[in-house]
């Protein structure tokens, strides 16, 4: 089968390393890459055959991994520690490269461009092992933490130039004039993107939205991106750097967000291949044969680069706690270095034996990330008595604090539409949020908000939980709600908690959790459908309440097994079923001018009047001298049946 066999077999292999990787809570990249050593030439065994055309599919991967960048750059990420990412991070490179570019010389005796290669390829931090780690240590949402993502978001940036500049080393008889116009090229490139992106492919976009096929609308941004790349290609500059400058113009567009959406199943499909296929390059032989000067190298970039991250950080105003987390937790070499990797090796400006050098030192440093990245607090509290952890991002919190509050996990649609309910009516709340997109819009409403982790202890006391009197959870995801219902229980046992469920199984999971309040928008806004079809054809409310009475009960059953929870039904029932019902006296009703006490209403149908609405004045509980008129509006408390007898009696 040729390559249909390959790629068949780098899936399977690719699937089986991912769920171990994921067993061990490790980035998916590092199954994928042991994956591909397995089914790699240097192992035996299920072998791939045609590693060229596996190679070829592999760069389709890289040019959609810069494509998602572009589409995801926002500056407003930037904006909280803007200082040290755009001046800091470019200094941090520049030490690193020559950092690396000394160990080259050095230490391996490399000549001068591979030791320059060397220093970019360790200059780049890996952003998915560090937000996997902080998000595991429930440092999201920190100030190290805001440090540390924007640092690596221009990092990710750097990737961009760094692809274009280091191909050009090897033009030695050249030299800077070869840099130079590549650098001229990717300006003129850019800018043409910018001036003529913005303007016909939003308009493009915008046309074939208009025909309400996804399909379509996803063959449109893909042919885009790669149309781009190939572009740049042909004039001598990179494919990705081609398809970064066409996500980074949709980006701005109406359509960015869905693009980006509706990209990223496409992207991991081809990273898998490209991670799968970074790791067929690496012998296992080679690392057993040089495990001591893999290790050396480990430990030279990793002090190298923890010493300058954490320098910098304090050189940018940075105290206790952010230098020492910022420099243990951004050591590791990052996997756009397995990109840059790919092009030296493509470009001979690197051995396979210096490829599978800096390749295995990469593979190590990130598995040796969460591990070193756990030393911060016991290294911090060497220095302190106790360790003190640093004050979360708060945004317009009441200066007397929060009591007696409803704490609003998610910031997404429904909790800002609860927020905007609460805040009418004067309640007090306050949001908690991860994604930094949602938080602006938050601090724009001027809703109080934490930004972090719902689900980590420190974020929940940012909150106030132990004070809180409610939590309610509007994360559809099931994961990030059992470990924010987990949390709780232990901060403040008693709290009542309310949480959004995507189906049955969510249902049954945050109930064992202790949720007894589970609420299903999907189900609940085809409810509200199908009651508001039941009204149009005239059918009976007592029908209509009953039927939605019914099927809730149905859908609540599963999951009410324990006397606690039969209790709650049953009083939801016993609410249900004794309702206020309210009928208003026309011009020819027999109830006008009679009194209460001659009517007798309760004696007849068990019915009771509790109020009456007369000329925009509300008389509550009526004697029976009270006399009725033309026009009242009359409020009766009764089950159902009884509504039914009353409605009888009056037209009898």
């Amino acid at each position: 089968m040729g390559i249909a066999s390959d790629i068949v077999i780098i899936v399977v292999a690719a699937l089986i390393g991912g769920i171990v990787a994921n067993k061990l809570k490790v980035p998916l990249m590092l199954g994928y890459i042991v994956a591909g050593i397995a089914v790699g030439p240097h192992t035996g065994g299920v072998t791939v055959s045609e590693i060229h055309h596996i190679e070829l599919l592999a760069e389709i991967g890289v040019a959609l991994l810069l494509f998602a960048l572009g589409l995801e750059f926002s500056l407003t990420k930037l904006k909280p520690v803007r200082t040290v990412a755009l001046v800091g991070t470019p200094i941090q490179m520049l030490l690193t490269i020559g950092c690396g570019f000394a160990i080259g010389r050095q230490l391996l005796g490399w000549d001068t461009i591979s030791s320059l290669w060397l220093g970019g390829l360790i200059s780049l931090s890996s952003t998915m092992v560090i937000l996997k780690t902080l998000m595991n240590q429930g440092w999201l949402g920190t100030l190290s933490s805001r440090v540390m993502i924007g640092m690596l978001i221009v990092q990710d940036l750097a990737v961009v130039p760094l692809m274009i500049l280091l191909p050009q080393l090897n033009n030695s008889e050249s030299g800077l004039p070869i840099l130079g116009l590549a650098a001229l090229k990717a300006a003129v490139f850019l800018a043409a993107m910018i001036l003529l992106g913005t303007r016909l492919l939003p308009r493009l976009l915008t046309y074939v939205a208009q025909w309400n096929s996804r399909e379509l609308f996803l063959l449109t941004i893909t042919a885009m991106g790669l149309g781009i790349g190939y572009a740049t290609y042909l004039v001598g500059l990179s494919f990705a750097f081609g398809a970064f400058a066409a996500g980074m113009v949709l980006s701005e567009s109406d359509y960015g967000h869905q693009a980006l959406s509706d990209i990223i199943p496409l992207r991991d499909v081809f990273a898998l291949l490209f991670f799968t296929s970074v790791g067929m390059l690496l012998d296992p032989q080679f690392l057993l044969d040089r495990w001591g000067t893999v290790l050396t190298l480990v430990l030279l970039v990793s002090v190298c680069k923890g010493v300058i991250f954490a320098g910098l950080a304090r050189v940018f105003g940075y105290g206790n706690v952010v230098p020492l987390a910022v420099g243990l937790g951004l050591f590791q070499i990052g996997e756009f270095s397995f990109v840059l990797a790919r092009a030296g090796l493509a470009d001979r400006a690197l051995s396979t034996e210096m490829y599978s050098l800096v390749l295995s030192t990469a593979i190590i440093s990130m598995m040796l990330t969460p591990l070193v990245s756990s030393l911060t607090a016991p290294l911090y509290s060497l220095r302190k008595r106790w360790f003190k952890r640093e004050p979360l991002h708060t945004i317009n919190l009441p200066e007397s604090g929060l009591h007696g509050h409803v704490v609003i996990a998610g910031a997404g649609r429904i909790g800002r539409h609860v927020a905007a309910v609460l805040h009418h009516l004067k309640l007090s709340f306050v949001l908690v949020e991860l994604d930094y997109r949602q938080v602006q819009q938050v601090r724009e409403a001027g809703f109080p908000v934490v930004y972090g982790d719902a689900g980590q202890e420190a974020v929940l006391e940012a909150a106030g939980i132990e004070r809180a009197c409610l939590l309610l959870i509007t994360i559809p995801a099931i994961v990030s709600a059992q470990a924010i219902v987990d949390q709780t229980r232990r901060l403040n046992p008693r709290l009542d908690i309310v949480a959004r469920s995507e189906g049955m199984e969510q249902m049954k999971a945050l109930h064992e959790r202790g949720v007894y309040e589970v609420v299903q928008p999907e189900f609940e806004a085809g409810l509200e459908i199908t009651r508001q079809a039941l009204i149009r054809l005239d059918v009976p409310a007592t029908d209509i309440l009953r039927y939605t009475d019914a099927v809730r009960r149905e859908l609540y059953a599963p999951i009410c097994r324990n006397q606690e929870c039969e209790t709650v039904a049953l009083l939801r029932d016993a609410r249900h079923l004794l309702e206020m019902n309210w009928l208003t006296l026309g011009p020819e009703s027999p109830l006008n001018g009679q009194t209460i006490g001659e009517l007798n209403v309760r004696t007849h149908t068990g019915a009771s009047i509790v109020g009456v609405m007369r000329g925009g004045t509300l008389h509550p509980n009526p004697g029976p001298d009270f006399r009725f008129a033309r026009g009242d509006m009359i409020a009766v408390l009764g089950k159902p049946d009884q509504f039914n007898a009353l409605q009888e009696f009056i037209t009898s």
